[in-house]
């Protein structure tokens, strides 16, 4: 029975870590077009139901994103509160995501025809 529950942790561990890591290219893309500040992205992630995250979790991957040259950013004034920093995808940052989308969309369908009984 010990088996069992260390096997289900090992799974919410994995979901958690594909969660992390897609989580960063879902973040660029929502950049991709418009530019937002971190309680946008937030809202915006929630919205889509299996992206739920945090202002804890967004604030540092995003300055990650900024230090790694992903995402350049601007300060502006807010009408309700103190200036707000705007993030938006820089050139390197949609090259970044347009690698990901060929890579995602290869592996992506290659689990898909696995899961679904097709043979590799």
């Amino acid at each position: 029975m010990q088996y069992m529950v260390s096997g289900a942790d090992s799974n919410v561990a994995l979901i958690s870590q594909m969660r992390r890591g897609a989580l960063e290219f879902c973040v660029m893309a929502l950049l991709e077009h418009e530019e937002r500040y971190g309680l946008k992205l937030v809202q915006a992630l929630e919205a889509e139901g299996g992206l739920v995250t945090s202002e804890g979790t967004i604030y540092p991957l995003l300055s990650r994103l900024r230090r790694d040259g992903l995402v350049e950013t601007t300060w502006r004034e807010s009408e309700a509160g103190p200036p707000r920093r705007y993030y938006r995808l820089s050139p390197a940052g949609q090259r970044s995501l347009a690698n990901f989308r060929e890579e995602w969309s290869r592996f992506s369908d290659a689990v898909d025809h696995v899961l679904t009984g097709g043979q590799p």
